[in-house]
C-alpha cells in the first residue's frame, strides 16, 4: 500500500486533476491512500491566525479542517474515490478496493500526540499515517521544482518538506520519494518506482 500526498498549491493549474487521474489510472482500488494538503485553505487559516492572534492549538485544527476540505475538493473531482477519516475507516475502505482520500479525524491526531505547530504540516501528516498504515512507500508530490541532490534535512531548509518532516520518518521503514507534479503526474507508467 502506497500514501500519496498531494499538494495543496496543485489546485492552483491543472496539476491537481493530472494526479488524480494518473493515481486513478495507474493503480488498482485499496492500493493507495491520497492526502490532501491545506492548499490556500491553510493559507486563510495563517492569514487569520497572523489577524486575530490565536494560539497554534487552534490554528492547528482550523488546518485540518482544511485538508478536510480539501478532500471534499479531491471527492468532488474524483467521486469513485472514498473518503475517510478514521484508521479503521481507511481500512475498511482500503479492503473494500477503494482508492481512499484521507480526511483527518482531529481527535485521532490528538490521541497520537501530533503537536499543535506550523512545523507540522501534511507532510508530516501524511509520513505518520504512512507508518501507522505500514505503507511500503511514501510520495509527497509538490508544486515545487525538486533539487534530487538534496537531503531531506536539506527539503526541510529550503521549505520543500515542513520542519517536522525528518523527525517524522527518522525510523520510517517505508521508500519515500518528493517529486514535482510535473514529473510525477505525466508518466502513463505506474509512480512505483521512481529512482
Amino acid at each position: 500500500m502506497i500514501v500519496v500526498k498531494l499538494g495543496g498549491s496543485l489546485t492552483g493549474s491543472d496539476a491537481l486533476l493530472k494526479c488524480l487521474n494518473s493515481v486513478d489510472q495507474n493503480y488498482q482500488p485499496g492500493e493507495v491512500v491520497i492526502v490532501p494538503g491545506g492548499g490556500a485553505f491553510a493559507d486563510q487559516v495563517r492569514l487569520a491566525q497572523q489577524h486575530w492572534q490565536f494560539d497554534d492549538h487552534t490554528a492547528h485544527r482550523m488546518a485540518v479542517l482544511a485538508m478536510q476540505q480539501m478532500a471534499l475538493l479531491f471527492k468532488g473531482i474524483k467521486s469513485q474515490f472514498a473518503i475517510a477519516g478514521s484508521l479503521t475507516d481507511i481500512s475498511k475502505q482500503l479492503n473494500q478496493q477503494k482508492t481512499v482520500i484521507w480526511s483527518p479525524d482531529i481527535s485521532e491526531l490528538d490521541d497520537a500526540g501530533i503537536q499543535a505547530t506550523w512545523d507540522i504540516t501534511s507532510d508530516s501528516l501524511a509520513a505518520w499515517l504512512a507508518e501507522i498504515l505500514s505503507a511500503s512507500e511514501l510520495i509527497l508530490v509538490k508544486s515545487a521544482i525538486i533539487d534530487s541532490g538534496l537531503s531531506l534535512q536539506g527539503l526541510a531548509e529550503q521549505g520543500i518538506v515542513d520542519k517536522a518532516f525528518c523527525d517524522f520518518v527518522v525510523h520510517n521503514s517505508f521508500k519515500i520519494n518528493i517529486v514535482n507534479a510535473i514529473d510525477i503526474c505525466s508518466r502513463m507508467t505506474r509512480l512505483l518506482p521512481l529512482t
